[in-house]
């Protein structure tokens, strides 16, 4: 699920924030993604209330940035739906950016996150967060580790989403 296309304005914000270092939409991000996900994966009826989680980026983008984007907009989420955020992946392969669609689907690489720092997904439903879904790589990628960790379902929430390319 996301908020916006990837294009015109929706990409303006979000290279606003992952480059310009403009943090002050990520609450009202979060708030808009808690709005899409709504009050029914609050209250969920699984083994206790959903995770919370993201898509690291890499640690290479991280240092660079000073931040991890997608972290700062799942804990805008969890505190707009009154959860706790979780880091429940690592980040095991290279950066999407800059790579087409074929590259992008054989380069994303996440595993779980070291068990005795994480909390279990076992029969929990996850929310994982990310910036952008170009491909849906990283999602699904992301997604994959989380469901073969037990989680119960995983529901993808993102700024925004690559729109179609339009055959010419």
């Amino acid at each position: 699920m996301a908020i916006c296309a990837y294009e015109g304005a929706g990409r303006e914000l979000v290279l606003a924030l992952k480059r310009g270092n403009r943090r002050a939409a990520v609450p009202m991000l979060g708030a808009a993604l808690a709005e899409v996900v709504g009050p029914r994966r609050a209250a969920a009826p699984t083994a206790g209330q959903p995770l919370v989680t993201w898509a690291p980026t890499t640690a290479q983008r991280r240092r660079e940035r000073g931040f991890d984007q997608a972290e700062l907009l799942a804990r805008a989420v969890a505190r707009a739906l009154g959860l706790t955020t979780h880091r429940l992946l690592e980040r095991t392969g290279a950066s999407q950016m800059g790579h087409d669609a074929s590259e992008r689907r054989s380069n994303p690489g996440f595993g779980p996150r070291n068990a005795g720092r994480a909390p279990s997904v076992l029969n929990r439903d996850c929310l994982l967060v990310d910036d952008v879904v170009t491909t849906g790589s990283t999602m699904a990628c992301a997604a994959r580790v989380l469901r073969a960790a037990g989680a119960s379902s995983v529901v993808g929430l993102a700024i925004a989403l690559t729109p179609p390319r339009t055959p010419r």
